[in-house]
């Protein structure tokens, strides 16, 4: 079998990329990279900011190590390091004045630990047996910290990760461009707090599945990205936040998707448009390559595939038919499935 490039472009306008973007920046994107924009954008008109990051867990937590969370003096915040109750707690710190004096009694970061007793775990609402370990810092605006974290903004923006490194003793933060994949490692002078952009999807086929797997995406703080090279089918699909496109699919994958924290999934029914999608993400490090079917959709599917230029183990990265097999009918069930397992493997819960 071959693709037939010239057919999709005959059957698409000339090259477009359009954004439905209408959606709060913070929404947009993932925590961590999320927060150090709102960092950088408070340094950048003259604000203190207030930096918090979880270095250490017990029991249960509805945070993990490195997650943050940011404020400036007057109680705008981005991010958080529990479901709400220490949030509470910071905030009325932040108001009383307490947390200033103690930065100022310390001259330095320090940390606060949550839930050592169990009143604190009751007055706080922690789970049983649930303690976790901030770092608090009090980032002051200047050349140094804008360079900074303008510095870590167009890391994570390019898909990279990187390192934050704090002296704990003065406070001093330095960019490193390496990363470990703990999260986490700190001692009694410096904190090393690994950073990682954003995941991002590509969809590809503009129908009512993809419609409602972008919508679940976006709330699990994906960047999601749609490609149709079809105008009838791309001009009528709407998702607030989504980029579309109507380059050609294996273009796209090359040129945007090509990296561990891109997930591409084909659900455009068209092997015109999926299958020239997938010759391209299976020789990628893509976390996640998916193509939407029946068993036998996806055995044809396989069998095209070697004549597309793929091996075996290429084809074996493969997760077709998509989705777990929770009894899918209807779109946004189907949905549900394919967001489940992307989740697992993004997470790398599960194996194909």
């Amino acid at each position: 079998m071959t693709i037939d490039r010239a057919g999709i472009m005959m059957c698409s306008r000339e090259r477009t990329v359009t954004a439905d973007r209408t959606v709060v920046a913070g929404i947009m994107q993932s925590s961590q990279q999320n927060i150090i924009n709102h960092v950088h954008q408070w340094l950048e008109r003259g604000s203190p900011v207030w930096l918090c990051t979880i270095l250490k867990t017990w029991g249960s937590s509805p945070r993990p190590e490195g997650a943050m969370m940011a404020c400036t003096p007057d109680g705008e915040l981005v991010g958080s390091i529990s479901g709400g109750c220490i949030e509470e707690d910071f905030l009325e710190q932040l108001q009383d004045g307490s947390l200033l004096a103690r930065y100022e009694e310390e001259g330095r970061p320090f940390v606060i630990r949550y839930g050592v007793t169990a009143e604190e775990q009751a007055r706080l609402r922690l789970p049983c047996g649930g303690q976790l370990h901030v770092l608090l810092e009090l980032i002051q605006p200047s050349t140094a910290t804008l360079e900074l974290f303008a510095a870590l903004k167009a890391a994570l923006e390019a898909h990279k990760r990187v390192t934050r490194r704090v002296d704990l003793g003065t406070g001093d933060i330095a960019f490193l461009e390496e990363a470990s994949d703990t999260a986490v490692q700190w001692g009694d002078e410096e904190l090393l707090h690994s950073l990682s952009p954003r995941y991002r999807l590509l969809l590809l086929g503009a129908g009512d599945v993809a419609r409602y797997v972008a919508e679940m995406a976006h709330a699990l703080e994906y960047e999601v990205t749609l490609c149709d090279p079809r105008p009838a089918y791309l001009d009528n699909w709407h998702v607030v936040g989504v980029t579309k496109t109507s380059e050609l699919p294996d273009d796209v994958v090359r040129e945007q998707f090509s990296n561990p924290y891109s997930g591409i999934i084909a659900l455009a029914h068209d092997p015109r448009v999926d299958d020239m999608a997938l010759m391209e993400a299976l020789r990628t490090d893509a976390f996640y390559v998916g193509a939407m079917g029946s068993e036998r959709t996806s055995a044809n599917r396989r069998l095209r595939l070697p004549e597309l230029g793929l091996d075996s183990e290429q084809i074996d990265r493969l997760r077709a038919p998509i989705g777990f097999p929770i009894g899918s009918k209807t779109p946004a069930e189907i949905a549900i499935s394919i967001m489940a397992e992307v989740t697992a493997a993004r997470h790398d819960k599960t194996r194909h």
